[in-house]
């Protein structure tokens, strides 16, 4: 428990103009399925002694990202504030935030401030640089620098809430500005996610992680050589089932209640890796809350197809032509009739 924690963080909830077609497949899906494989890889090192790192590892699937990152600010509010014994006083290494992940060929790790030399954080984001420069030439990495700005209504990265109580954080995503449109698309669908990308952000993530945390670049191991390979190799299916699983069902946060079937199978997933799960539930402040959520977020859509008015004039007349038939036939029934007989006799007798 002595040891320094580094804390993985993805929110899991998506947002859009529908509530109830907002999947949230890059944003952020991605992230959360990075972390769950995350969790997978590192459960397997950690079970031994022998391949325990000297850093503990905290996963964290918070809510109301898409709402200034609510769930991660009160989360820091009960651990820092109201808590004596917590794995995040005075003891956290860095903070690695995954948010859209799922596509492109560019990675960017936003900072709210340049780590320093000699840190964790510089250490791991010199890592990112030499895993995609040497295993993964095709990818462009970049750090990206960018102050917090209290006066905006919402933070931009989730990594800033943290950054706000000074624990040092950082944002890893492909998109290169927190103002991309994709982050709150009800088009961010399954389709989105390229799976032969998410595997590779995956692995980046992973080895830069792993070879920070066991210090293999001070040991001497190449930067070219893969640490996951073979058994503990990351596992495309397992990353596509979740993903699957995920885009399968809206994920706005005013559906996700403490009672939902998906933070169920999140938390059972979870469990099956870690071995102190935990679901953290808040409730807004009923005087002053944030945000207020609404009922009704499912209707029911009428269209109807509306002839032209021409389309009514001419229905008119020809009405009005085959009553004016049907009177006439009628009113002259006897000379119709009479007509109608002369014609079937000399049809006869032809």
């Amino acid at each position: 428990e002595d040891l320094p924690t580094i804390v993985i963080v993805a929110h899991y909830d998506a947002f859009g103009v529908a509530p109830w077609l907002s999947l949230g497949a890059d944003s952020n899906g991605s992230g959360v399925s990075v972390l769950l494989e995350l969790a997978r890889l590192f459960s397997r090192l950690y079970t031994y002694k022998r391949t325990h790192a000297a850093y503990n590892l905290l996963f964290f699937a918070s809510g109301g990202g898409k709402f200034n990152y609510q769930g991660t600010k009160r989360w820091l509010e009960d651990n820092l504030d109201h808590t004596d014994s917590s794995l995040l006083q005075d003891n956290v290494a860095f903070v690695l935030c995954l948010d859209t992940v799922g596509r492109g060929s560019s990675l960017h790790l936003h900072v709210s401030k340049p780590p320093r030399e000699g840190t964790l954080q510089h250490a791991f984001l010199r890592e990112l640089e030499t895993v995609a420069a040497h295993q993964f030439p095709e990818v462009r990495f970049s750090m990206v620098h960018k102050r917090i700005n209290l006066a905006e209504d919402v933070l931009a990265w989730e990594h800033e809430r943290f950054a706000i109580r000074r624990l040092p954080a950082f944002t890893l995503s492909h998109l290169e500005s927190h103002r991309d449109g994709q982050r709150s698309s009800i088009m961010d669908v399954r389709s989105r996610v390229d799976s032969k990308t998410l595997t590779r952000n995956t692995r980046i993530i992973a080895e830069a992680l792993t070879r920070v945390i066991y210090n293999l670049t001070e040991k001497g191991t190449p930067p070219d050589m893969p640490v996951f390979t073979e058994q503990m190799q990351i596992q495309q299916e397992q990353l596509d089932s979740v993903m699957d699983w995920l885009t399968n069902q809206p994920r706005a946060a005013q559906l996700v209640d403490k009672d939902s079937t998906f933070l169920s199978t999140l938390e059972h997933h979870l469990s099956r890796y870690l071995k102190d799960v935990k679901q953290h539930h808040v409730k807004a402040d009923k005087r002053d809350p944030e945000f207020v959520f609404y009922d009704q977020l499912k209707q029911v859509m009428n269209a109807y197809r509306v002839k032209p008015a021409v389309f009514d004039l001419l229905l008119a007349v020809g009405i009005a032509a085959y009553l004016g038939m049907a009177y006439v036939a009628v009113q002259h029934f006897s000379l119709l009739y009479k007509t109608v007989q002369r014609l079937l006799v000399k049809a006869k007798t032809q």
